[in-house]
């Protein structure tokens, strides 16, 4: 069998109030709905970041803009007779514009879910651990820091 490399972005989006955050569903091989993070293939001379924005906007209808990286996660997983290795670089970002859609075909479902509630609803325990991690970034409320995170 052989094995590819794959890289992605994508991220945590939070909506303007700061307390809620977008996710996309889709369903799985035994039709059950998966609430994971937005994300997608890096496209030839995109950075990381310009990757994270697109796919966020092309999967669930939002524009957003990059504020942290989260850091990265990869696994491995085998599709079309191919062992990949992915690796996945996942950002905070901040909703500036758009409307939620679930237009892209890959997508079944978009919402914007409490930031409280994340963690239950997300399917992947990486993903729960980047949550984990952005939270600690806004405060004991829940809420993003008006000012770039970092800054």
């Amino acid at each position: 069998m052989a094995t590819v490399d794959e890289t992605s972005a994508g991220g945590l989006v939070v909506d303007s109030d700061r307390r809620h955050a977008v996710l996309i569903g889709r369903l799985d091989r035994h039709g059950k709905l998966l609430w994971s993070l937005p994300k997608g293939h890096i496209e030839d001379g995109e950075t990381i970041e310009q990757t994270a924005m697109r796919e966020v906007k092309e999967e669930t209808g939002i524009s957003a803009r990059v504020l942290e990286s989260l850091g990265t996660i990869d696994y491995w997983f085998v599709a079309q007779r191919r062992r990949v290795h992915k690796t996945v670089h996942h950002f905070l970002l901040e909703a500036v514009g758009g409307e939620l859609s679930d237009d892209d075909i890959e997508v079944t479902e978009v919402a914007w879910v409490p930031i409280a509630e994340l963690e239950a609803r997300l399917a992947y325990t990486d993903e729960r651990a980047l949550v984990r991690k952005a939270r600690r970034l806004f405060g004991d409320d829940d809420r993003v820091s008006t000012e770039r995170v970092g800054e």
